[in-house]
């Protein structure tokens, strides 16, 4: 009965350009409300309304109330209703929940990382390009990008000779892209920090956390023992996994003869409980984009915080509510950031973009909404690095993530929402869509972040751009195409990255 449901939703995704419908405010106590965006497309004309079916002011209608040309159902008493939960609440159910609210970080957690419908337990499929590809004999990048596209129609052929699936969902890393080059400038950057300041007093103990594959623990595994048996006789490797699917994989690598170095926990790094005293290195790769946020809206005039909750209402739709009242997390990261920047907002940041003078005028003119646009917050990282300060009190992060996204939905900070169908990926503008069959993905603003991480933690760090962290401990050789281009370092793939390390 589902595949019906979603093979409709997906022709309509792939026919129509999606759009929602304009966020509606409400009174202080329940102050905005957002209809699903899957019943209305941009070129259906609004529908007429006459004098005789003018609607009536509703309970919910105060200073509070986005103006806008739709009008959203009336939620009120369903918000007043509804249970709160949380993603850990919803863990053991089977079926999308209904007649419920929750935070964003909360909505967004369950859409990704449900055990049952979440999008990395059900649909996700990670390019593998088989056999490395030879850069060197590669004459340029727009062949390197023909090569790509021939080995990703190949590999995902072999799945559909298996079993065809239109709604696949297949992206690359660029551990798999670049092995083994990717993994050993990691394992590089690791054995020399190792043997400057830990060996031979400790162990070479690294934690990974979401592994994908397993290639980039693969590669750095084989690249000690190639070059440095005394260290790899040393070393403990642990990846930390979420995805039972996904940790098969990584079992399955980790048995090509790193099997008795290699231990893989099928848990949620939420979840950790062990307190792990000795020094480690502690690798989260393309991982801080698929941490869950919530969303904030300001109050134009006094700049106060508002806090975003979705309403899951008994036909499934979606609804969007703001109040004042922060939740724990989101007041403690507000505050952390204020300390960590010396209340220094990024000129993006809705309460600078626009100047505070234009914006007062502008939500004072007839029909302006009455909430700034929204911003995203990364609490999940924020309680992520909480995690590494309070088990892993000796340990160095190793993180890279993007810094910037195209096609990102409307706000600062905002994700890219995207699913494929077909075989064709397809944006859409708002996170509030069907869980578990889109993606989920964040920026990184890492010169805020840098702050956050040392002021929680204490450690100091440095961050650089993806290419300048490869000329350093990568092999350009290897990436180096004929042309002389070169897919490892500055000016190469993945520029809209960055990497930081504690040091």
């Amino acid at each position: 009965m589902e595949s019906a449901a979603v093979n409709r939703l997906f022709r309509r995704l792939a026919t129509h350009r999606f759009c929602h419908d304009t966020i509606h405010q409400a009174s202080a106590s329940i102050p905005s409300q957002q209809r699903r965006n899957s019943s209305r497309y941009p070129h259906s004309p609004p529908q007429s309304r006459g004098p005789s079916s003018k609607r009536p002011k509703t309970s919910v209608e105060s200073n509070w109330q986005q103006r806008t040309d739709a009008f959203p159902e009336d939620k009120a008493d369903e918000f007043q209703r509804y249970p709160l939960v949380t993603a850990t609440d919803l863990r053991t159910r089977k079926e999308r929940p209904r007649r419920v609210k929750m935070l964003m970080r909360d909505f967004i957690e369950d859409s990704l990382y449900n055990p049952t419908y979440g999008y990395f337990s059900k649909n996700v499929t990670i390019f593998n390009a088989g056999e490395p590809f030879d850069f060197n004999s590669i004459p340029d990048e727009p062949a390197f990008q023909r090569v790509l596209g021939q080995r990703y129609t190949e590999f995902e052929d072999k799945l559909d000779a298996i079993e065809y699936n239109e709604t696949r969902q297949l992206w690359h890393t660029p551990t798999e892209l670049f092995q083994p080059y990717y993994a050993e400038a990691i394992a590089r950057y690791m054995v020399s920090n190792y043997k400057l300041s830990l060996y031979p007093y400790h162990d070479l103990l690294i934690y990974e956390l979401g592994a994908g594959n397993g290639t980039l623990m693969l590669n750095i595994l084989d690249y000690i023992r190639r070059t440095d048996p005394q260290v790899y006789a040393r070393t403990k490797f642990r990846i930390i996994e979420i995805s039972p699917m996904l940790a098969s994989l990584q079992q399955k690598a980790a048995d090509r003869g790193h099997a008795h170095c290699v231990e893989i926990l099928n848990l949620s790094m939420f979840d950790w409980k062990t307190y792990t005293p000795d020094p480690c290195f502690f690798l989260a790769l393309e991982v801080f984009d698929n941490f869950p946020h919530d969303i904030l809206r300001y109050n134009p005039f006094t700049s106060q915080p508002l806090q975003g909750q979705v309403l899951i209402d008994s036909a499934g739709d979606f609804f969007e509510f703001y109040t004042p009242h922060l939740d724990p997390l989101a007041s403690r990261y507000l505050q952390i950031r204020s300390f960590a920047t010396q209340n220094r907002l990024p000129p993006t940041h809705p309460l600078r973009s626009p100047a505070p003078w234009l914006r007062k005028l502008r939500h004072s003119l007839p029909m302006a909404p009455n909430l700034t646009a929204p911003e995203y917050i990364p609490t999940r990282l924020l309680h992520f690095f909480t995690l590494l300060s309070k088990h892993f009190p000796a340990h160095r992060l190793i993180t890279s993530d993007f810094s910037s996204l195209p096609n990102a939905t409307p706000g600062h900070n905002a994700p890219v929402v995207q699913t494929r169908y077909q075989r064709r990926t397809i944006p859409v503008s708002t996170p509030l869509v069907q869980q578990g069959y889109f993606d989920v993905l964040f920026p990184t603003d890492f010169g805020v972040m840098e702050g956050v991480y040392r002021a929680v933690t204490g450690r100091l760090t440095r961050v650089e751009g993806h290419g300048e962290f490869m000329e350093r401990w990568s092999d350009l050789d290897g990436g180096r195409l004929g042309s002389g281009e070169n897919v490892l370092g500055s000016g190469g793939w993945f520029g809209n990255a960055k990497v930081m390390v504690t040091v």
